[in-house]
């Protein structure tokens, strides 16, 4: 019987490491098993924010994906080495190349300097990924660190015949580069046809600025001097610039918001291969939008909420990573406050479930490698998060699985999710006299069998925001 058990434990551990991950690259429109460049370690790089304004709910979204994926990866036994930039120059208010740098702006708004102001809401932003359980990279960097980078990098693709001079800055000339457009399989051809496009002194419609000259040297807050003249960088010049002096010019993944497709990506790709002459980058993923009515959250339409404006009413910043498990993330993900009360319940519900389990001291069965299986089958299906949601839900309702063996798988499936199960306990609640008074009286009714009076009792005492839940061990109060 033990040789028995021991060959069918075998088998599981043999199909475990015979389930790829798989992830959808946006560059071959194909889902494709990952392979690294190098055996155990992975590569990967996250446009980061541009720092002039409070990161709203839209935003955040993009680093609870790659924050997932990054998670997965390290399930997956590799090793990451991850980056994410910030950006603070170069953005323009347009991304035409036109209109003012959003550093400069937010500086002359606030009356403060434009470091001062990246420095103040990239605290803010780090603030929101430690709240919402997102791994820092190895390295933030950031573009005014690295101007010299990007200088060295437009010198190269000058002298390989991909620029050409304005009288507003250094352009990288895309018909010069065969694939343009290959990630967003742009039809460059209809658009160089395009009357709608903006051309000023562009060769081409696709065309981008790589160097800015300032229109008035001296007034600019930030600036530098270059062989060009007195300006700063385009704003994709520093994605590429930075990428590759940490990462090399050959590298695993690419992450980041599926509006970065025909713009900020598609150019980082031509002026990097453009400059070395190799694929700059083997997968590509991009999360999809935030929707509020329908519509793409954004800061432009006044961002809909922050993180903190969210905790002022009463939700966990774990919530809002919860409702995004709960969807694809190549799949637009509507919001609502139902639909975030919906998630509220859910996550609270299993939190209570979590803390039962910790308290139970339950013997039973080890079913450990089976859920283990099922869960990595799921996670390494293009980050299927919605079907590992539904195996944490199975493993928690098993009543035949030994208690103390589920917490640990659970905080170890928790590794991925990053729900803050191994935190979860039980809080003191301070119930106030009222609700109290109410509880003891629904209490009654139940004695009494009079379960609709109780049911009229217990909705009176959610209105106070507390909810009664009913045990083995008699009633329990939660917020809700």
């Amino acid at each position: 019987m033990v040789k028995t058990k021991d060959k069918k434990d075998k088998t599981k551990e043999d199909s475990k490491k015979n389930i790829p991950l798989h992830i959808y690259n946006t560059l071959t429109r194909k889902k494709e098993i990952f392979k690294p460049i190098k055996k155990e370690e992975v590569r990967m790089y996250t446009c980061g924010p541009t720092v002039y304004w409070y990161q709203h709910i839209g935003n955040l979204k993009a680093y609870i994906f790659s924050d997932l994926l990054k998670r997965i990866l390290i399930y997956n036994k590799y090793k990451v080495k991850h980056i994410i930039n910030i950006t603070d120059v170069g953005h323009l208010t347009s991304d035409a190349d036109e209109g003012e740098d959003k550093m400069e702006k937010a500086a002359k708004k606030e009356g403060k300097g434009a470091q001062e102001v990246a420095n103040y809401y990239f605290s803010l932003f780090e603030d929101d990924l430690k709240k919402l359980n997102i791994l820092p990279p190895e390295k933030w960097t950031k573009a005014t660190d690295h101007i010299k980078d990007q200088i060295d990098l437009i010198k190269n693709l000058e002298k390989k015949g991909y620029t050409y001079r304005t009288s507003d800055g250094i352009y990288f000339d895309s018909s010069k580069f065969k694939d343009y457009g290959k990630l967003a399989k742009l039809k460059v051809q209809g658009l160089r046809a395009g009357k709608r496009i903006s051309m000023g002194e562009k060769r081409n419609p696709t065309d981008f600025a790589l160097w800015k000259f300032s229109e008035k040297p001296g007034l600019r807050q930030q600036e530098w001097d270059s062989p060009w003249g007195i300006g700063f960088p385009g704003w994709h010049v520093e994605c590429s610039a930075m990428s590759m002096k940490y990462l090399g010019e050959h590298f695993d993944l690419h992450t980041g918001g599926e509006d970065h497709i025909p713009v900020h990506h598609t150019n980082e790709i031509a002026q990097s291969e453009a400059a070395t002459g190799k694929k700059f980058v083997n997968y590509w993923m991009h999360e999809a939008f935030l929707l509020f009515k329908g519509e793409k959250v954004s800061k432009s339409k006044g961002g809909l909420y922050t993180l903190p404006e969210l905790e002022e009413q009463g939700y966990n910043p774990l919530i809002y990573r919860y409702l995004n498990l709960l969807g694809s993330y190549r799949k637009p993900l509507n919001f609502s406050p139902e639909i975030l009360d919906a998630a509220k319940s859910a996550y609270e519900r299993l939190k209570r479930k979590i803390i039962e389990i910790k308290q139970t001291t339950h013997q039973g069965e080890d079913s450990s490698q089976e859920y283990e299986l099922k869960f990595l089958e799921a996670i390494n299906n293009d980050l299927n998060t919605p079907k590992a949601i539904q195996v944490i839900w199975e493993l928690i309702n098993d009543v035949s699985f030994d208690s103390r063996k589920k917490i640990v798988l659970l905080e170890k499936f928790d590794e991925v999710l990053g729900l803050g199960i191994k935190e979860m306990k039980e809080e003191k609640i301070n119930v106030p006299q009222e609700v109290m008074h109410l509880v003891e009286a629904r209490e009654r009714l139940r004695k009494a069998k009079m379960w609709a009076e109780a049911d009229v009792i217990r909705e009176r005492i959610k209105e106070f925001g507390y909810i009664v839940s009913d045990t083995s061990d008699g009633f329990k109060i939660d917020k809700i």
